[in-house]
């Protein structure tokens, strides 16, 4: 076993560990943005429980989501290190873009989520709620902006020769929507969803199993089930896009 495949298996390990976390927060945080959005709505304190108790689970992967993201973005330079020279500015500008319009809303808005219970009024904590939840819609963009270049690359030329070739932009918007990235996105942000909606699901199902927090969870259970049958259906859809194109 050679170098070159070692660096292999711990990227795959690397990049498959990150890869739980990043779509959970995207699928939590709409169930979030549905149950605080409810609870404006109706008053019905339920649904508030409901959003405080995913709001823990959130932060959770949230933040192992950032570490393991770290840990991934040091292996592209200590593992593939010609190759992250090669595309570094094709790769640099979706990265700066994600840590700027979707990374940023994120942290802007995540300590209001955390720590504005009771500190803020209830409107705009769900504005904070519904801003972190773009945020991560948003930083999903970009990473698979990126990782679509690199399966059909648009808006780009080859500068240099050998060892000094390197790939700059010369068209940021052709780059950004090559011919594979909005099926893609949209293909990502519904699988995401559902990851999000299947665990919500799991752990109030449990729970009804359980026979604990019956009546809240079977009210959770049914609203996170219409979220999942919805996505289950367009994922369909958009996954046929995607291969297709």
């Amino acid at each position: 076993m050679d170098v070159e495949i070692l660096a292999r298996i711990q990227f795959a390990f690397t990049i498959a560990f990150h890869y739980i976390y990043p779509p959970l927060s995207i699928g939590i945080g709409l169930i979030m943005v549905i149950f605080e959005g409810l609870y404006l709505k109706t008053g019905n304190k339920e649904y508030e429980i409901l959003t405080r108790f995913w709001i823990k689970i959130f932060a959770l992967t949230f933040g192992i989501g950032v570490a393991t993201g770290i840990i991934m973005e040091f292996e592209f330079g200590t593992n593939w290190a010609v190759y992250s020279r090669y595309v570094g500015d094709i790769f640099g500008s979706a990265l700066a873009a994600e840590g700027l319009f979707a990374f940023g809303l994120e942290s802007t808005f995540l300590g209001i989520l955390l720590f504005g219970w009771n500190r803020v009024k209830p409107w705009v904590h769900f504005v904070s709620t519904l801003g972190v939840f773009l945020g991560s819609m948003f930083s999903a963009v970009w990473i698979v902006v990126a990782n679509s270049w690199q399966q059909t690359p648009a808006g780009y030329h080859i500068v240099g020769t050998g060892l000094h070739a390197r790939a700059e932009v010369t068209d940021f918007w052709q780059m950004v929507f090559n011919p594979s990235s909005v099926d893609r996105i949209i293909h990502t942000w519904q699988g995401a969803i559902l990851a999000g909606a299947f665990l919500v699901l799991s752990v109030h199902a449990y729970y009804i199993r359980k026979g604990r927090y019956v009546e809240i969870s079977q009210k959770a259970f049914k609203i996170t089930l219409v979220v999942a049958t919805i996505f289950s259906l367009t994922q369909l859809l958009s996954g046929h896009s995607s291969a297709d194109g």
